[in-house]
Order: C-alpha cells, then sequence, then structure tokens
C-alpha cells in the first residue's frame, strides 16, 4: 500500500503534502507556549475554529533563514478530555488527558508531523509527570457546508499510526448536529442552554450567531432549543463514532487490547 499523504491546514483550509517529505531539523524547535498563542492559532487554522479546554499546549516554531528567527507552524493541545471516563476506558488509568488538537501548516513537510508529535510527548512528560497515558481520535466522516463544500475531509490517525499509538477500539454512535459551515454544534452548550447552567448565555449567543432564531418573550430554554435547531439552518448527521487510539507514558501502563487498525477502505466507507 502506498504511503498517505499527510494533512494540513491553514486558515480552516485542509491541504495535503505528499508522504516522504524529509524535515530538516536544525529548521526546527518544540517548545510549550502559552495558552493564548496556542489558542489564537488553533482558532484560526483548525477547521473547527475551537480551542479545547487545555492542560498543556507544546508548538513547533520553525525559522526560515540562517538566523534563528522562530515563527509558530505547528501546535499540540493536551487537553481534559470532553468525557473523562473514557480516559480510564481506553487508557487504562484516569491519570490521562487527550491530544484535543494537533495542527500544522500546510507548509511543513510530510514527516514534520510524526518528528513534531514525538517531541510534544516529550514535553508533556516533562511538564506533567502525572500524567500516565494519552489518548487521541481521528474522526472518519467527513463535514461539509449547508452548500456542500468539504470543511473536514474525515481521516483515520495515519499519524498515530507511525507514532505507535495502540487502536484500541471506537467510540459510541451518536448523532451530530452540524451549523451551516460544517461546525458541530456542541451537546453540552445545548445541555447548558435547557438546564440554565453556568454559561449558557455565552452558548445562545453562539447559537444564534449560527443562524439560530431569538428566544421569544417567556418562552423556555428547553423550548427555545428544539425550535432554534428546527427552524435554523441546522442539519443532524449519523456518526459511527471516532477511532481510538492511546499512548501510555509509563513502563507501569496498561492499555486494553489492541484491535486492527482502521485502513483506507474505512474512510471510504464512512463518506455519506
Amino acid at each position: 500500500m502506498n504511503p498517505q499523504p499527510c494533512q494540513r491546514w491553514r486558515e480552516r483550509r485542509d491541504t495535503y503534502r505528499p508522504a516522504g517529505e524529509p524535515i530538516d531539523p536544525r529548521r526546527y524547535g518544540v517548545e510549550v507556549v502559552l495558552e493564548r498563542d496556542a489558542r489564537a492559532f488553533v482558532e484560526r487554522h483548525h477547521y473547527s475554529a475551537s480551542f479545547p479546554a487545555a492542560r498543556l499546549s507544546v508548538g513547533l516554531w520553525r525559522s526560515r533563514g540562517a538566523v534563528w528567527a522562530p515563527e509558530l507552524a505547528g501546535v499540540a493541545v493536551f487537553s481534559v478530555s470532553v468525557q473523562p471516563a473514557a480516559v480510564n476506558r481506553w487508557c487504562g488509568t484516569a491519570a490521562g488527558v487527550e491530544l484535543g488538537r494537533f495542527v500544522l501548516l500546510d507548509e511543513e513537510p510530510a514527516n514534520a508531523e510524526t518528528w513534531f508529535l514525538a517531541r510534544a510527548f516529550r514535553e508533556l512528560r516533562a511538564a506533567l509527570p502525572a500524567v500516565r497515558a494519552v489518548l487521541a481520535y481521528s474522526d472518519p466522516v467527513p463535514r461539509t457546508t449547508a452548500g456542500g463544500a468539504v470543511v473536514m475531509p474525515g481521516h483515520l490517525g495515519i499519524i498515530y499510526q507511525a507514532h505507535n499509538g495502540r487502536s484500541v477500539g471506537r467510540s459510541r454512535r451518536r448523532t451530530l448536529v452540524l451549523d451551516a459551515d460544517g461546525r458541530v454544534v456542541s451537546e453540552r452548550s445545548l445541555s447548558k442552554i435547557r438546564l440554565g447552567e453556568r454559561g449558557a448565555g455565552p452558548a445562545a449567543d453562539r447559537l444564534v450567531a449560527a443562524g439560530a432564531p431569538r428566544s421569544r418573550l417567556g418562552e423556555e430554554p428547553a423550548a427555545w432549543v428544539e425550535r432554534a435547531l428546527r427552524e435554523g439552518p441546522f442539519r443532524r448527521l449519523t456518526h459511527p463514532g471516532n477511532h481510538a487510539y492511546a499512548w501510555p507514558l509509563d513502563r507501569h501502563g496498561e492499555l486494553p487490547p489492541a484491535v486492527p487498525r482502521p485502513k483506507v477502505l474505512d474512510l471510504q466507507e464512512a463518506r455519506p
């Protein structure tokens, strides 16, 4: 099987680098990056335009000339899992983090991913020594705008496989709500609005910004959410579940048994 091309991002649009391109390590450095800088980079370039609850952000720094003048070319975000029980389920320990975002710009050579990811794990071990495992998901289902333009083509986690991530299973089947731009409307945000929890106001503002009608005077929050999803430019997408990968960070970590790694055929079958 031919090596798969490597996905890259810029301004929330994906491109691909041909497999086999070498990286020149003399032009690159890897170190922890301030959250504000990581957030700005991820929100600008990642298709979701969102930033997870980070525990540590690591940057790939690149210099173009002979004089070291670094600029941010990639970010790995180790985050709190949206589903805390998932870390324990897939990693065999609750003392784990999720690789919530992994973004490289479109200029970076193909094997920059594995080079960067290995060093990002090294920074994680040094900065958060209590962390014993890392969980990552690959989402095989493409996202499109309401007009049919592809904003995320789906991926199988080839970079995770290359970095010896253990394929440990698949998350549960679920139904996603997509806005007109193909972004997922967070079920947690909808729940906050329905229940009037902390953060309900900003969540409602985001829903309106995505095209939902404003709530009516005296309308119950739960009723407004249902009307907003019905009358707004939202679509439902049946999702078969993400592929899960796990890495132990110490010699005592015990992962669940491996399952067969997803292949390109699985990606084709996942397309709507």
